[in-house]
């Protein structure tokens, strides 16, 4: 039992220091912010499930097609100078909430990365929404 949480922990550490590194030399196709999402998530996972825990945190920490953590200032800059009136909703602005059809949708410029996720502003917070869904994906702060 200890080898194997021992070769999950190396794994785990092998994983998150090569994907920081990759993340900044990205094949085409691959959503920026995608390496170092997947990276904490693959320690989080290691720390709370060894091995198994590392690949399946390391898939739910890979925001795909959401605004890389380098881009979230100047995409806040962005989204501030557009003045887009801010949605009041009642519960908790979080990942995987769902905001009603009246809600408005902007695209999100390619220069903060290709996605096919939109963008709004609730509750003065800047947030990026499935639109089939019109779940939150990604809480930009």
């Amino acid at each position: 039992m200890k080898k194997q949480l021992l070769a999950g922990a190396m794994l785990a550490s092998a994983f998150a220091l090569a994907l920081p590194a990759n993340a900044q030399t990205r094949e085409p196709g691959v959503p920026p912010g995608v390496g170092a999402g997947a990276a904490t998530g693959a320690v989080g996972g290691a720390v709370i499930g060894g091995p198994v825990g590392a690949v399946v945190g390391g898939a739910a920490g890979a925001i795909v097609g959401g605004i890389a953590e380098a881009s979230r200032p100047k995409f806040r800059e962005y989204v501030v100078e557009r003045r887009h009136p801010s949605y009041t909703y009642e519960g908790e602005v979080a990942v995987g909430r769902e905001l009603p059809s009246s809600v408005t949708y902007y695209e999100v410029p390619r220069q903060y990365g290709e996605t096919q996720y939109r963008y709004t502003v609730v509750n003065n917070r800047t947030v990026l929404v499935e639109p089939g869904t019109r779940r939150i994906v990604q809480v930009i702060d």
